[in-house]
This record gives structure tokens, C-alpha cells and sequence, in this order.
């Protein structure tokens, strides 16, 4: 692993969530903030880690490398770094050198000057920081909005499949766009949920209808 100098401005990201973005992807030196989900993470990091590129993943003791594998991240080419401590701004700059998508989160605030001078460390190597939560200077926010599984029967099945809608919050466009995703769909795939998927909507069925008893309709009659 040698410090870098790539030409490229753009990094593998997946078409349905790349066309959110400013610019169709994720741009080699800039920052994005991501929302806290890891399925949503994942997504993100496959693509360029099947591309070849090395990736890190610091400060998240709880992400998975099974589930990280199944969406489709090399692990040959993964950098896990749990808990950094209270240097991580030193580790996270240390391992931008050297690795082409790097996430963070951050576990307080920095100052704007650190904020300043690893923005600058990032544009220098072409390293793009994914940043879990809210950071300055970052290019775009994606979080999740409304999610749905499928899967789950009348108290029976098991979790299939997710619909989720993929939203993108960025200082060069006035309003959010958004998406809707399967992350994943039935084989464990993410992609795009086309119209002719939407489910049609369930029918509701009545009761049949009795005959009122003999009291009530004596009832109904006297009050007549």
C-alpha cells in the first residue's frame, strides 16, 4: 500500500443511487455524510471495492464483514480500524494516504481548523470520506426515508426482502432528490424498484352478512 495519485474524478457507485448525486457519483476528495444505516453503508462501499479499490472503515465496531461480503465488499481489500481512540482524526488522515474510500464516524465534534486541514488531506490524496451522521463540508447527505420489508406472513415467513426510498441532500441543488430501492431485493441484490413492482393493494374482506335477531328487529319495528 503506497500513497496514491489518481486522475479519475468519479469512484464505481452503484447507477441508482449515483444518479442522486451531485456530479452522477461519489467524487474522488470530497466528503459525504451518510445516515446510520449499514445496509445503506454497504451499498455504498461495494461497488468501488469490487472495482479494486481498497476500502477502511473506522470507528464502527459493529459493522459486519459477513454481511459486508454478501452485499459485495472485497475483503482482501478491507481496513478495519474499531476504535481509533482519541486520535482518530490523526488515523482517519493516516489512512486516506494509502485508501481510496474511507469511513468514518467521528465519535465528537472537531474543530473547524481539523475539519479544514483534513478536507485539504483529502483533495491532496483523492480520497473519498463517507462520514456517518452530520460533518462540515460535506458534499451530500443520503439517508433513508420511508422503509418497508417483505417477507413476513400472518405470523409466519422470514425477512426477504427491503423497499426503502434513498434520499440525497446536497448544497448544489435546492431540493432533496429521491429514489426507491431494493436494499435488497429476494436474491440479496440492491437495485432499483421499477413501477411495475409496485404491490397492488391488498383487498379487504367483509364480514358476511346475518340475519339481525328476532329482539332487534322487534326493536327496529316498535321504534318505527
Amino acid at each position: 500500500m503506497q500513497s496514491r495519485t489518481l486522475n479519475a474524478k468519479l469512484i464505481p457507485t452503484h447507477p441508482a443511487i449515483g444518479q442522486l448525486l451531485p456530479g452522477g457519483g461519489l467524487q474522488q476528495g470530497n466528503v459525504y455524510s451518510i445516515d446510520k444505516s449499514m445496509m445503506l453503508l454497504m451499498a455504498l462501499l461495494a461497488p468501488p471495492s469490487a472495482a479494486g479499490s481498497w476500502c477502511a472503515v473506522i470507528g464502527v465496531p459493529e459493522f459486519g464483514i459477513e454481511a459486508a461480503a454478501r452485499f459485495g465488499v472485497d475483503l482482501e481489500r478491507l481496513v478495519l480500524v474499531p476504535r481509533p481512540g482519541d486520535q482518530w482524526l490523526a488515523v482517519t488522515a493516516a489512512i486516506a494516504d494509502v485508501v481510496e474510500v474511507v469511513v468514518m464516524r467521528p465519535p465528537a465534534r472537531a474543530s473547524d481548523s481539523a475539519v479544514a486541514r483534513l478536507a485539504s488531506r483529502l483533495r491532496q490524496r483523492k480520497s473519498t470520506l463517507l462520514m456517518m451522521g452530520s460533518w462540515p463540508q460535506s458534499e451530500a447527505m443520503v439517508s433513508l426515508g420511508e422503509s418497508r420489508w417483505h417477507g413476513i406472513g400472518a405470523g409466519h415467513g422470514h425477512l426477504a426482502a427491503r423497499e426503502v426510498t434513498v434520499i440525497v441532500t446536497s448544497k448544489s441543488t435546492s431540493r432533496p432528490r429521491s429514489a426507491r430501492l431494493w436494499l435488497p431485493d429476494s436474491s440479496e441484490n440492491v437495485r432499483a424498484y421499477g413501477d411495475h413492482e409496485r404491490a397492488k393493494p391488498e383487498l379487504t374482506v367483509l364480514p358476511e352478512l346475518t340475519a339481525l335477531p328476532e329482539i332487534v328487529v322487534q326493536a327496529q319495528r316498535v321504534s318505527a
